[in-house]
C-alpha cells in the first residue's frame, strides 16, 4: 500500500493551534500515515510585505509544537533548498524522496480559490490531491470543480487565529496560552521571537 504523505505548508511565524488542528483532522480524516507542516525559507507571496523570522527560529518552534503528536512532523526540504519557496518544487521533490507515495496538499478555504496564482500550480495539479480544510458550513471553494484538481475535504472547528495578532501578544507580554502549545510558547520565548526592539 503506497504510504499517504500529507503536506501542509506555511510561513508559520509563528505555528498556532488552527494549523496543528488543520493537520490533525487531516491526518485522521483521510487516514494519512504523516502530516509534513513544512516550513517555508523565503516564503515568496511575503516577500517585501513584512520582516520574517529567521528560517531557523521558525523550523525549531514548529518542532516544539508538533513534538510528540502522532502522525505530525516538522519539515525542513525548503529551508534546505534555499531561496525563494515553491510548492511545486517541494511536491517534485517530496514524490522523487518517496516514490510511489500519494502526496496531499493540505490549504485552507481561503487559499484554495486563489491556487492558480501559484507558481506552476499545473504541476500541483498533477503531484498532489487537493485538501480543502474549511469550517462547518463554508461550502466548496470557487474554481476548482471541473478544473482538474483531485478534492477531498476536511471540516474542521471555526479558529479565527491571526499570527499578525499573535506576534504583537508576544511582543507585548501578552499570554499566548491556549493559542500557541506551550512547548512553542517556551521556544519562542527563549529565542526572544517577537520581543520589541528585535
Amino acid at each position: 500500500m503506497p504510504e499517504r504523505i500529507g503536506v501542509l505548508g506555511g510561513t508559520f511565524d509563528p505555528i498556532h493551534v488552527g494549523h496543528l488542528v488543520a493537520a490533525v483532522n487531516a491526518h485522521h480524516a483521510l487516514g494519512l500515515d504523516r502530516v509534513i507542516l513544512m516550513v517555508a525559507n523565503v516564503p515568496w507571496q511575503k516577500v517585501g510585505d513584512r520582516a520574517v523570522s529567521s528560517a531557523d527560529d521558525r523550523l525549531a518552534v514548529v518542532e516544539a509544537a508538533v513534538g510528540e503528536v502522532a502522525g505530525l512532523e516538522a519539515g525542513r526540504l525548503e529551508i534546505d533548498r534555499g531561496g525563494e519557496s515553491y510548492t511545486a518544487d517541494t511536491l517534485k521533490e517530496l514524490a522523487d524522496l518517496h516514490l510511489g507515495a500519494e502526496l496531499f496538499l493540505i490549504v485552507g478555504w481561503d487559499v484554495a480559490s486563489q491556487l492558480t496564482s501559484w507558481d506552476r500550480w499545473e504541476a500541483i495539479q498533477q503531484l498532489a490531491t487537493l485538501v480543502v480544510v474549511n469550517r462547518p458550513g463554508a461550502g466548496r471553494p470557487r474554481g476548482l470543480d471541473g478544473a482538474g484538481w483531485r478534492v477531498a475535504e476536511v471540516t474542521v472547528p471555526n479558529l479565527e487565529i491571526s499570527s499578525t495578532d499573535l506576534r504583537s501578544r508576544a511582543a507585548d507580554g501578552r499570554p499566548l496560552d491556549y493559542l500557541v502549545p506551550e512547548a512553542a510558547v517556551r521556544c519562542l520565548r527563549s529565542r526572544g521571537l517577537y520581543a520589541r526592539g528585535r
